[in-house]
Formats: structure tokens, sequence, C-alpha cells
């Protein structure tokens, strides 16, 4: 067996680790946009074998958080999903192939890498502790901490503060145990309570069988205009920042430089390129890479591809035998377990931080994080850029 593909119950773990980002997002889009189960669970799947397969390490796969907030917030259709979708494609590719990419990862300082690296840690953290006491914007969509429980309170108390306080327990005692991995309990408890306080009931009627996506073409014209303005650009530089130079950065940190100049800032923006158009021309949902997707799936033990075999391959099953039935499978699991995860994957990527000992380099990575969390993180990475030059040109301190 090639040391880059290890295949046990810490790589089992590992692979799961990210499901507090994945699953709620895939929810919106299937349960409020409307995108095809079937689509959504191969795309993920099979970018997730073939990510494993060709960086040969562990590579998250996440959704686009940009895209995928604002298309939940105002339930967009599935054509204007897609159709951003096939933008970010498009434009990750033109600047892999004028070697864009490359530059800004080159210019980009540690203190400007550090600080998106934190504000994506803070962001899952704080979103991790919002699904444990009922007010995502997933949950208030649906009008309750746990839509599909029995139980959405126990008296004046959110269900979900008994649940993810538990599984928060759970993990800390768990989480270096080699024997019952973390994140393979966890998931496993979250669905035995999920089905034990009522989930079951959105598989009444569920039935098995085989599912294939169906190619949707090409968007309208009237689209592109739309999506471009409205979702691709905004999302662009949070891909740039975080799917592509913290996560290139933190591959370094984790598996060192062999590994982390196979992900290397162009092969990263073409992988997501080219698994974006393709997904979009099947209806499937934008994906990407990302520095806290990496930090979840190696804090629950992935340490090779062959995490992302796992995982891929439950997808790819999941997609084949559940297809349009997706929203009753993914409704098991309860939101505030999902919120547990996200709160360990954000402290973990959150962390990296502790490396950066200048006050100068401090100063840069923590404004970068107000300005992000005040406005988003295209507007802190911009400013952090700008802030890091500054001390660098004009030997400023603090």
């Amino acid at each position: 067996m090639s040391a880059d593909f290890r295949f046990d119950r810490r790589e089992l773990a590992g692979s799961l680790g990210d499901l507090g980002t994945l699953l709620p997002i895939a929810m919106g889009m299937v349960l409020i946009c409307g995108i095809d189960g079937t689509a959504l669970l191969l795309g993920v799947g099979v970018y997730y074998l073939l990510s494993g397969l060709y960086f040969r390490t562990t590579v998250p796969i996440q959704p686009m958080k940009v895209i995928g907030a604002y298309a939940i917030a105002r339930a967009l259709g599935p054509e204007q999903i897609t159709t951003a979708g096939l933008w970010m494609g498009v434009l990750l590719l033109g600047l892999a192939a004028i070697g864009a990419v490359q530059w800004l990862a080159r210019l980009t300082p540690k203190p400007v890498v550090r600080g998106v690296q934190l504000t994506t840690g803070v962001l899952l953290l704080t979103e991790g502790v919002r699904f444990m006491i009922g007010t995502s914007r997933l949950q208030a969509i649906h009008g309750s901490a746990e839509p599909f429980l029995f139980l959405s309170s126990l008296g004046p108390v959110p269900i979900g503060v008994f649940l993810g306080g538990a599984a928060v327990i759970l993990i800390l005692l768990l989480l270096d145990n080699r024997l019952a991995p973390a994140g393979l309990v966890v998931v496993l408890v979250g669905i035995a309570v999920g089905l034990a306080l009522g989930g079951y009931r959105e598989l009444a009627g569920f039935r098995l069988g085989i599912h294939l996506p169906t190619p949707i073409g090409l968007p309208d014209t009237s689209m592109l205009a739309l999506a471009l303005v409205s979702l691709a650009l905004p999302q662009l530089p949070m891909t740039l920042g975080n799917a592509i130079i913290a996560q290139h950065d933190l591959t370094r940190d984790y598996f060192g430089d062999q590994v982390a100049d196979r992900a290397s800032p162009r092969a990263l923006a073409v992988s997501m390129g080219l698994a974006n158009v393709v997904c979009a021309l099947f209806g499937g949902m934008p994906m990407c890479h990302g520095a806290g997707g990496l930090a979840a799936h190696y804090r629950f033990g992935a340490r090779t591809a062959g995490s992302n075999l796992f995982i891929g391959g439950l997808f790819v099953v999941a997609g084949l035998l559940v297809g349009d039935q997706a929203a009753a499978l993914l409704s098991v699991f309860p939101f505030s377990v999902l919120g547990a995860m996200l709160v360990f994957a954000g402290a973990q990527l959150a962390l990296q931080i502790r490396d950066v000992t200048e006050r100068a380099d401090l100063f840069v990575a923590l404004t970068l994080l107000g300005v992000s969390l005040a406005s988003n993180l295209a507007v802190g990475f911009a400013v952090g850029l700008v802030l890091a030059a500054a001390f660098r040109l004009f030997r400023l301190r603090v």
C-alpha cells in the first residue's frame, strides 16, 4: 500500500471531519434552491476521488460559501447558481493560464495568509455555535433549531445546546483516540440520535434506485451578467485567498514542501476551474477547496489521500442510490452536531496564527480579521495586502 493512501479508522474519521461545513450548505442548495440532489452528491463524490488521486494527499471539497450563502438567503434558482459555478470555473482557469494565481501567491505575505486563516477559522467557529444554539440562516429559514426532529427545545433552551454540548465533550474525549476516532464516533452517534428523535420521518417513502445526472448544457445568456456580478465576482477573492493561497500554505505546514509543490496555487486553481465547468454543465453545486476544510480533515485524523477515497466513495454511492432524495437522507443528521464539528474545525484553523510573533504582523492579521467580520473576507484580504505593503515600504511600527 502506497504511503500516499492509507485505509484505516483514522483516515475514515478524518474523511468525515468537514461534514459540518459541507452538509448545511448542500442541504440548503437542495431544499431551498432546488439544486438536483443527484448532480450535487455525485459532483462532490467524484471531485473528492479525483482530487485525492491527483494530489495524492488529503484535499477538502467544499461548497463555495459566498455563492452558497447568497443563494440560500435569496432562494435563487438552480440556473443562477450553476451559471455562477460556470463563471468561477472559467475565471479560475483564465487566471491560472496567465500566471496570475502564482503571482498573487508569491506576493501575499505571511501575516495576510495567517489573517485569512484566522478569519476563516473564526467564521467557521461562530457558525458552529450558531448551529448549536439554533440561529443559523438555514435554521431561521425553517423556523426551528432542529426542524427535522421531534424536539427543537427543552423548555426555553434549544435542544441543540444539549446535543451540541454533548458532541463537543465527546470530541474532546476522543480527539486523539486511535481506536475510536472522534470524527467517526460523532457522526455515528449523531445519526443515531437524529433517528431516535424523529429524523426518520423524512425517510417515509424513501426508495433506493439507480440515479444519474442529466446534462443541462450551457446557461441562458440572460443569466450571465447577473451571475457574474452578484455571485462569481464576490466569491473570487475569497477563493483566491482561502482555497488557493491559504490552503497551499497550510498544506506545506501539515505535509511538507514536496506535497505542497504538488498542490501548488496553479494546480489548485486548475482543479477548481475544471471541476466547476463540468459540474455546471450537469446542474451541480459550485465547489472549491479551502484551508478550513483541510484543517477539519487533518484535525480529525486524515493524513493521506485514503480519506478522499473514503468520503468520495460514500458520496458517489449516495448519489447513485439516493439521487433526488438526498434532502431526506441529509436531514437525519442534527444541525447542532454539525455545529460541534464546525467549532473544532474553525478552532484548528484559527490556531495557525500562533507562529506570528512580530507585533506588526499580528496587527496586519488582526486588522484583516476585524475588517472581514465587519464586511467580508474579500475586503479584508485587500486591506491586509495594502496594510502589509505599507508596513514594509514605510517601516511602520505598532
